[in-house]
């Protein structure tokens, strides 16, 4: 008799203490997850600023070219002002983004003047900014793997009541749309 009662009370026990443990383990694993996607966040915009500090070398080079584009080149200075003045997420990506579509529109330039092309100088800076997009692609790609994990923990039961309680939301990915398109160096094939 007594040994039933111990296990009873063994049992209750454990039906009271779980729903706390699941509670707690979610709201670690909430919080562990929010911190990552705000370390990735910040592993990006390391990236973000390398590359608008290369710009202003690519306006001076270009300038020096082709100085009939003074539109092109006032565009991509505006865009990196704003991109470096943004500070919230949602205005970070929004001013990244026109400063990607600057930043094509620049290299764009270089099609119609075959000495911009030719230049050493030009040619550095522009690998130089292919390595800085393939290192923003790849933060960017861990960002919003990391804002998904997180999203989804968000809406699973029991972290939707959790993050109602806290009053977490969700996090949207980093995405800066046709950053590529003029970038990338044309595969060279050779017969």
């Amino acid at each position: 008799m007594i040994a039933f009662l111990l296990i009873l009370l063994v049992v209750i026990a454990a039906l009271i203490a779980a729903p706390g443990m699941i509670w707690v383990s979610t709201n670690n694993r909430l919080v562990a997850l929010d911190t990552r996607c705000d370390t990735a966040f910040a592993d990006i915009d390391a990236h973000l600023k390398h590359r608008q500090n290369l710009i202003p070398a690519l306006v001076e080079t270009v300038r020096g070219y082709a100085k009939h584009e003074a539109h092109i080149l006032d565009g991509i200075t505006q865009a990196r002002v704003e991109a470096m003045r943004a500070s919230a997420p949602d205005m970070k990506l929004k001013a990244e983004k026109n400063l990607t579509q600057q930043i094509n529109a620049l290299l764009g330039v270089a099609d119609r003047y075959p000495d911009l092309k030719a230049s050493g100088h030009f040619a550095g800076l522009r690998d130089e900014l292919i390595d800085a997009e393939n290192r923003i692609t790849a933060s960017r790609r861990f960002y919003n793997l990391a804002v998904g994990e997180y999203d989804t923990t968000l809406r699973q039961f029991p972290g939707s009541l959790i993050a109602q309680k806290r009053n977490m939301s969700q996090r949207k990915p980093f995405d800066l749309g046709f950053e590529r398109v003029l970038i990338d160096e044309p595969m060279a094939i050779a017969f």
